[in-house]
């Protein structure tokens, strides 16, 4: 009977301990869900739109010492709706009519910028052990316990209240108000709405506002839970959301408060027994220590793998979208060939001149940059398989490549091997990796399936990275992960110069293997299935097979460049290197700037290896006016301002799919082409007229 009354008193506390946070989770489904109900976007910056709120509060309250009706009102209440607004205003609007893996790697944009530029704006530098105070007086410490077994804090109430009050204005608004009835009607298709004589622009500005409204709530209602303000904690915050969201299937209201709630109980429940149980059973210390920070992970997993209902949904398309036209070809495939000869040689003259720079001319931490460019153009081709050809958007490319890198760890450090075939044996292990993670997940459509690998991503974080065979344990904790630079009989590649060689020579095949991907039997099936999936099944084509190789293919070609990564700063680093959020920024910046080409890639490469390097700190003014005294007072700029520039420039994708870069070659050809062609043509007519005078002359003769 003890027992019994024990186990049932740790349950009740386990559930009221666990209601705030799940309130939290269900308000952040609750915006998840509204703004993909209403506009057909899922949106990932919905936590860094909870961070703008939260680091808002934070300043206002902790910094600027306002009181909390002033500072709710400003970060909630007047900024958070505003955000909102303004990103249907100027992004969503025009997207409405863009395929939902475009609105889905704008958001993934936004999601990088938005807290860069926030703290920009109002100078927010976040600090360790300090977060603000909660919204009610005596928040964190005034307590009501209710059953006398666990206390609630005035903050936890307050989440709870908020996020069941949501929940009922939701309902209300949806069911019994004309602007619900027209912002589920728009999404459907805005075009159609239109013709009824509906303001489709009207309903979607609401619904995102709305939505913005809960994100700004749920930061500040979880800031004071954190132990300092960080973007990725957020990021976090809402992938634990769409597993909520995911059980609402991204339109059930209620359902997706209600799975909040309930990850909220279940996490506070295994984290409540587990201990309990694993004194006797040591085997449950490694699922306690490991897997318990993974649960709202695995439950999102599974919920995409194994309910029928998430495999059936197809994401909500406009019927009047078949009058766009299709994207342009590559300019390499338009332009004329003269014009692609003069661009190789321009290109091979350059690549010479700079390398014989870099070789003979830079020291060595210009040496460390470059070849970083190198290395991560390498990573970033795996992007350009999977993204570029094959038309899917993988949140857990950071992931394969830390795969490779672990696996160099493991094989060169703690078994003796040479890092370079473990190089080689990581790309391997990635691509198996990635066909396991993709057999399951094979019928899953569009953004389903990207929201797989985000939560294979994040399970990969949470649990496999400490295992003592991936990550190495305590061995990493005390030791950290070191690797070491290889050689190759005489070949000695401690030296800069020599590995960054090697880096080039890897590459190049890289690149090659690529193009001849992009030209043969895979890339034209992969361009087959990214115009019309049912068209390829009409002629024979297999999705499944195609997928499976696009994804071990990119998978290989990342652990390649992620052990590469490793053994040129001879440690994995995995956290500043290959977190999830990281990888996000990968993805960020090579569709930015050109995910559908081998030249997008590297410049997406080098761009992430010098553009702070260069022009950041100021060395391109430095360059330039021959002196490093010139440069003006305003250099160096704040690191963010990367994050801002390529989030931001991710809103293009929509438009140039083919990425900024190569809509530039493009209409640079265009318009080099059209003076040849003048060119030719007043030659020509000059020509003629000659010849007419010298017919008239020999005449009159």
């Amino acid at each position: 009977m003890m027992l019994a009354a024990s186990v049932g008193s740790d349950f009740l506390r386990a559930l009221l301990q666990g209601t705030p946070p799940g309130a939290v989770y269900g308000l952040l489904a609750l915006g998840l869900v509204l703004t993909y109900k209403t506009s057909g976007v899922f949106n990932l910056a919905l936590g860094a739109q909870a961070y703008v709120s939260a680091a808002t509060y934070y300043q206002a309250r902790m910094i600027w010492h306002w009181s909390t009706p002033p500072a709710l009102a400003l970060s909630v209440f007047f900024l958070a709706p505003l955000t909102g607004l303004l990103l249907e205003r100027f992004v969503f609007r025009h997207l409405r009519k863009s395929a939902a893996v475009a609105k889905l790697v704008i958001t993934i944009g936004l999601a990088v910028a938005l807290p860069s530029l926030i703290d920009l704006v109002i100078h927010f530098e976040p600090v360790a052990g300090t977060t603000p105070v909660g919204i009610v007086p005596g928040g964190a410490t005034v307590f009501y316990d209710l059953f006398g077994i666990y206390s609630l804090s005035r903050n936890e109430l307050a989440a709870i209240t908020v996020a069941v009050v949501a929940m009922v204005a939701l309902g209300v608004l949806f069911r019994a108000t004309t602007i619900g009835l027209r912002m589920r009607a728009v999404v459907e298709s805005p075009r159609l709405t239109e013709l009824n004589g509906i303001r489709s622009d009207r309903a979607s500005a609401f619904a995102w506002a709305l939505s913005s409204l809960f994100a700004g709530l749920a930061g500040v209602l979880i800031a004071p839970q954190f132990n300092s303000l960080q973007p990725t904690d957020f990021f976090n915050l809402l992938v634990i959301a769409i597993a909520a969201a995911a059980i609402g299937r991204l339109v059930d209201l209620p359902r997706a408060l209600i799975g909040g709630f309930g990850l909220g109980l279940t996490i506070s429940l295994v984290q409540t027994f587990l201990p309990r149980w694993s004194g006797s059973r040591p085997w449950l210390q490694a699922v306690q220590d490991n897997v318990a920070p993974a649960i709202p992970f695995v439950v999102l997993f599974f919920v995409l793998v194994l309910w029928p209902a998430i495999r059936r949904s197809r994401t909500a398309d406009d019927p009047l979208s078949g009058v766009d036209p299709p994207p342009p070809a590559l300019s390499a495939l338009t332009r004329s060939p003269r014009l692609t000869q003069l661009t190789r040689a321009f290109w091979v003259v350059f690549g010479v001149a700079i390398g014989m720079v870099v070789f003979f001319r830079a020291d060595q931490s210009w040496m460390f940059q470059v070849t970083q460019a190198v290395i991560m153009s390498v990573i970033f081709l795996s992007i350009t398989v999977i993204t570029g050809f094959a038309g899917e958007i993988s949140l857990c490319q950071g992931t394969f490549a830390a795969i490779g890198a672990f696996t160099v760890f493991q094989f060169a450090t703690r078994l003796g091997m040479s890092a370079l075939p473990a190089a080689l044996l990581g790309g391997v292990i990635a691509a198996a990796v990635s066909v396991a993670l993709v057999v399951p997940v094979l019928r899953l459509a569009g953004i389903w399936l990207s929201i797989a690998t985000l939560a294979f991503a994040y399970f990969f974080d949470s649990v496999m990275v400490k295992l003592p065979w991936v990550g190495g344990g305590q061995i990493a904790l005390t030791q950290g992960t070191r690797v070491p630079r290889p050689t190759l009989g005489p070949i000695d590649f401690t030296n800069d110069h020599v590995f960054l060689a090697l880096c080039l020579v890897v590459l190049g095949l890289t690149a090659g293997a690529v193009v001849l991907i992009r030209g043969g039997t895979v890339g034209r099936t992969l361009r087959a299935l990214r115009g019309s999936t049912l068209g390829a099944q009409s002629i024979g084509i297999s999705p499944a097979r195609a997928r499976i190789i696009a994804f071990a293919v990119s998978a290989f070609i990342a652990g390649i460049g992620g052990a590469l990564l490793s053994i040129q700063q001879q440690n994995v680093n995995y956290s500043s290197n290959f977190s999830p959020f990281v990888g996000l920024f990968w993805l960020v910046l090579v569709v930015t700037l050109g995910a559908r080409t081998v030249e997008g890639a590297i410049q997406a490469g080098v761009a992430f290896g010098l553009f702070d390097a260069i022009l950041l700190s100021g060395a391109l003014f430095g360059w330039v006016l021959r002196s490093a005294e010139r440069i003006p007072s305003w250099f160096p700029l704040s690191g963010g301002w990367t994050f801002v520039l390529f989030g931001l420039g991710a809103m293009q994708f929509a438009r140039h799919p083919e990425g900024m870069v190569e809509n530039g070659k493009r209409k640079a050809y265009e318009r080099i082409e059209r003076r040849t062609a003048r060119r030719h043509e007043a030659a020509a007519s000059s020509d003629s007229t000659a010849a007419l005078g010298e017919s008239a002359t020999r005449s009159v003769s």
